[in-house]
């Protein structure tokens, strides 16, 4: 018997074994990353006080969408880096939420880090 693999299962289990080691705390908060099939999220999260400090996505007000979706990626890396900015936060650790470092996840990665954020 065939047994099918399923992608979005073995993503939880990635995401919760990545969770275990990484949290985000007041002075480096968790940079967590959503990706849909067609949009992406990122939010900038306090773990200890359990808040959402930043967040930002392809759906946000302010976000002019244009190319393919990496380059969409990139723009909400920019935003959310402006964001963090404005509120004081410099340092974030990364929480790639059990996705390959590859693809849109990378380019929203690179661009938060253009933008000044440091991981």
């Amino acid at each position: 018997m065939i047994t099918l693999v399923d992608k979005n299962q073995n993503r939880i289990k990635r995401r919760l074994r990545i969770r275990e080691k990484v949290s985000g705390t007041k002075t480096a908060p968790r940079l967590s990353i959503f990706r849909s099939s067609q949009h992406i999220y990122a939010q900038i999260i306090d773990d200890i006080a359990g808040k959402t400090l930043v967040a930002s996505s392809t759906v946000a007000k302010g976000i002019k969408l244009s190319g393919t979706k990496s380059d969409e990626a990139v723009l909400v890396g920019k935003d959310i880096a402006k964001r963090a900015l404005d509120k004081g936060i410099k340092k974030v650790v990364f929480d790639r939420g059990g996705y390959i470092y590859t693809g849109r996840v990378k380019s929203l990665a690179e661009g938060a880090r253009q933008a000044g954020l440091q991981f």
